[in-house]
């Protein structure tokens, strides 16, 4: 019994502990998806995202891993976006017009976790080791 409350405990330690190093931000999504500033013409599917920027930076972030949770709307349009769980997703280009905190998701990766009507969703993202 000890045993079991030892591995409750921790899987809630990682919960939490992941929960704190998520980022808060938005997406939006994109099409199409090549070519792109990391990989040109190569296709690397369909669960890929353009990074902000800072995020990018010239092209650090290529092929870096991301999780991405809807946590709520951005508008009224649609005011419950979100579906689905977390995401995981591949950097794999550049979004120039995004602010800070913005990942623009590959269509089908936003499709999985919000509505498309939405256009734009708060999230929450953090890097997979």
């Amino acid at each position: 019994m000890a045993f079991a409350k030892m591995i409750m405990f921790s899987l809630a330690a990682a919960t939490i502990i992941s929960m704190a190093s998520a980022i808060s931000g938005t997406a939006t999504y994109y099409g199409p998806l090549v070519p792109s500033s990391c990989y040109g013409y190569q296709d690397k599917g369909q669960m890929v995202a353009a990074a902000n920027p800072a995020l990018f930076n010239n092209r650090a972030a290529c092929g870096q891993r991301y999780t991405i949770r809807c946590t709520g709307a951005t508008n009224l349009g649609v005011p419950q976006p979100c579906r689905n769980g977390p995401i995981t997703v591949t950097i794999v280009d550049l979004c120039p017009g995004c602010a800070t905190n913005q990942i623009d998701l590959s269509e089908h990766a936003f499709n999985l976790i919000a509505d498309p009507k939405a256009g734009k969703i708060r999230i929450e993202y953090s890097r997979v080791p």
